[in-house]
């Protein structure tokens, strides 16, 4: 992940600001993913790497009606786990790493999915950023997962620049206030996915704008 053009850090009171508009706006954001428990949950963010929700739902949609369980899934086989998931890029290395999860959460933790960072890490194809997003959505847990999107933001804007995505992770774990910490993920992403976007971000649209470091911001388009 490339940082953007470096900005001053915005202080305390700004990222206050910041967040209360964007509970203001959606006070319980959800995340785009389907999902039936925590174990398709983790297997919806597993395959969601370097694809969209919206390509990983149309695939999850049959393979978690057949497999909503790490021993049904393990039943498939990773054969079939590959056919009902080939829409998805890189879809034989993530169906591998499906099998191989169902098969260590029925090994190692009775077919449930671990409410633990390290244990969650230490499934195949589990890395922090996925950790984080399990732990977030199903155990509701204040944790922040950087993707490009949040990357993104935190940099652009000036909330919590930094150059790897664990140091942006670290920048807002700091930043943001106790009492948004929970849904600072959802809003972030949301926020870069569909107004701060990579190559044109919406500014004429954006509720932060007043806060955020930027500069020059975009103009509406011509015939808007």
């Amino acid at each position: 992940m490339a940082t953007a053009k470096k900005v001053k850090k915005l202080g305390r009171a700004d990222a206050e600001a910041l967040f209360a508009r964007f509970h203001e706006i959606e006070p319980e954001p959800k995340g785009e993913l389907d999902y039936l428990n925590a174990f398709t949950l983790l297997v919806a963010v597993v395959l969601s790497a370097q694809a969209t929700d919206v390509g990983v739902n149309k695939a999850t949609k049959r393979l978690f009606e057949l497999a909503p369980t790490p021993a049904a899934m393990v039943a498939l086989g990773v054969e079939q786990i590959t056919e009902l998931i080939k829409t998805i890029g890189l879809y034989r290395g993530k169906a591998k790493n499906v099998f191989a999860l169902s098969q260590i959460l029925i090994e190692k933790h009775g077919g449930e999915v671990p409410p633990d960072r390290a244990a969650l890490e230490a499934l195949p194809g589990v890395g922090r950023k996925t950790a984080n997003v399990v732990l977030n959505i199903y155990f509701k847990q204040p944790t922040i997962a950087v993707d490009t999107h949040l990357f993104r933001v935190s940099n652009r804007t000036g909330l919590a620049p930094g150059k790897t995505p664990l140091d942006v992770e670290k920048a807002l774990t700091r930043q943001v206030p106790e009492r948004f910490m929970l849904h600072a993920h959802h809003w972030l992403i949301l926020h870069g996915r569909y107004i701060c976007k990579a190559r044109k971000p919406e500014c004429w649209r954006c509720p932060i704008a007043e806060w955020c470091r930027f500069e020059p911001k975009t103009p509406l388009p011509v015939g808007r």
